[in-house]
């Protein structure tokens, strides 16, 4: 149980007295268990490291590429939409495909009615999760807003400087 002490001067005796006052508990749970859980915001310049770094801010629809504990790549992205979002969490690229087709499942039937899409020729693919992947997107130009079915759509460009540059192993994380 948690008491909240009140102290007050009535004439002069000192009186206290005790009182449970479950709101103020309440209050003490989340604060405690939201400083003991809470994960912070990333933020650009909150990251420091050494080695090839790749980071996806979903919310800003933004990668950067990391070397040497500074940004040496950053570009517009399109990360998933809202029945196909992008995971978050800590990967590495396991898988680089200079060029290939893909496919799967689509929800969207209104862009692809028969339920699948199926896109040829996808350039610069690196596989970092699953069938997740960042790659060039040469079939839209809406970087900066959520367009792909999970995976990380990139400008063509970044696409291939960021295939060039990243190896298999490098740390991809998705916040």
């Amino acid at each position: 149980m948690v008491y909240v002490m009140n102290f007050f001067a009535a004439g002069s005796a000192l009186i206290v007295y005790r009182k449970l006052f479950i709101g103020v508990f309440f209050a003490f749970l989340l604060i405690v268990s939201g400083l003991l859980f809470m994960v912070p915001g990333v933020h650009a310049q909150d990251i420091f490291t050494t080695d090839k770094l790749i980071t996806v801010d979903i919310g800003k629809q933004k990668l950067f590429a990391w070397e040497g504990g500074k940004v040496v790549h950053e570009t517009k992205v399109s990360t998933g939409m809202k029945l196909t979002p992008t995971v978050k969490g800590s990967f590495k690229i396991y898988l680089k495909k200079a060029l290939a087709d893909m496919r799967g499942p689509s929800p969207y039937k209104n862009i692809y009615p028969s339920g699948y899409y199926h896109l040829k020729n996808v350039p610069h693919q690196m596989y970092f999760y699953q069938g997740y992947a960042i790659h060039g997107a040469y079939w839209h130009n809406n970087f900066g807003r959520v367009a792909s079915h999970g995976c990380v759509n990139v400008p063509l460009a970044s696409a291939e400087w960021l295939f060039n540059w990243a190896n298999v192993g490098t740390q991809v994380v998705v916040f």
